[in-house]
C-alpha cells in the first residue's frame, strides 16, 4: 500500500470541523468561550476563521485590527484546535466601495453593482488586486509563523462568471490579440460571417451579452475562458504573500458547484 507524507507534520490528523465567524459575537465574547466547550465536546480539532472578516479586520484604510483575531487563534490552540486560516477577498468592506468604486463588478448590461453580497468585485481591478496584496501580507506576516495555522484557505468559493466593466473588456481584447494572430483568424475561427458580425477592429470586440450579441458561441467560449484565467491569475496574486512568509503553510480553495 502506498503511503503518503502527512500533510500537517506536526499535528497527524484527520481534521475535523468548520466554518466559524467569531467575529458576529465579538461584543459578547463570553460566548467564544461556550464555543470552545462545544467544539471539544463535539470532538472538532480545526476552525476556519477569517472568511469574510475583512471589515473587521480593517475597519478604516490603512487601520488593521488583529487584537480579536489573535484571541480566537490562541483559543482554538489552548483547547487542542488547529486554524485554518482564510484571506478575506470573498467580501471587500464598505469603505472599499465608497472611496474606490471601480473594485465593484460590473454586470453584462454595463451598470455596476451596488455594495453587498460576496463576490461583488472585479478581480482585475489594479485597486482590488493591490489591497488583496495588503491584507494577505499583513495576515501572513502576523501568522505565518503561528503553530496553530496549519493552512490557508484563499478567499472562498471564487467566481468566474466575470465583470463586464471596460478595463476586463480592454483586457479580454489584448488576451484575443495574443490567441488569434489576427482579426481575420479570430472572424474565420468565430465563423463571424454569420450574420454579418464580421470584425473589422479589435476594438469592435465586447463581452457576449443578452442585450447584445450572446449568439457566437466562439465569443462566448473564448470569454469564459478569459474569466477562467483572470481568476487563476488572481488566485496566483493571492497566494504570493503567503507563500512569502512562510512556504510550508498549505494552502487551499474551494469553488462553487457551478463552477
Amino acid at each position: 500500500m502506498k503511503k503518503f507524507d502527512l500533510l500537517f507534520k506536526d499535528f497527524p490528523h484527520f481534521l475535523h470541523g468548520g466554518d466559524y465567524n467569531p467575529e458576529q459575537w465579538i461584543e459578547t465574547p463570553e460566548i467564544w468561550d461556550e464555543d470552545m466547550k462545544l467544539m471539544k465536546e463535539a470532538n472538532c480539532n480545526e476552525m476556519t476563521v477569517g472568511i469574510f472578516s475583512w471589515a473587521e479586520l480593517e475597519p478604516e484604510e490603512g487601520n488593521f485590527n488583529f487584537g480579536w483575531l489573535d484571541t480566537i487563534i490562541d483559543k482554538v490552540y489552548q483547547n487542542g484546535g488547529r486554524i485554518v486560516l482564510a484571506t478575506p477577498s470573498g467580501a471587500r468592506p464598505k469603505w472599499m466601495a465608497d472611496k474606490y468604486p471601480e473594485v465593484l463588478r460590473t454586470t453584462e448590461d454595463g451598470h455596476r453593482n451596488y455594495f453587498g453580497a460576496r463576490h461583488n468585485h472585479c478581480t482585475n481591478s489594479p485597486v482590488y488586486r493591490e489591497k488583496v496584496r495588503i491584507i494577505n501580507e499583513k495576515l501572513a506576516e502576523r501568522y505565518g509563523k503561528h503553530p496553530a495555522v496549519v493552512a490557508w484557505h484563499l478567499s472562498n468559493e471564487y467566481s468566474v462568471t466575470g465583470c463586464y466593466c471596460e478595463h476586463c473588456i480592454s483586457k479580454f481584447r489584448e488576451w484575443l490579440k495574443k490567441k488569434y494572430s489576427s482579426l481575420d483568424e479570430l472572424n474565420k475561427a468565430w465563423w463571424t460571417c454569420f450574420w454579418s458580425h464580421t470584425y473589422t477592429d479589435w476594438e469592435e470586440i465586447e463581452s457576449p451579452a443578452d442585450h447584445g450579441e450572446p449568439c457566437i458561441h466562439g465569443l462566448t467560449l473564448d470569454w469564459k475562458r478569459f474569466c477562467t484565467e483572470q481568476t487563476v491569475d488572481f488566485y496566483k496574486e493571492e497566494i504570493k504573500p503567503l507563500k512569502a512568509a512562510n512556504p510550508d503553510i498549505p494552502a487551499t480553495i474551494n469553488m462553487m458547484a457551478s463552477h
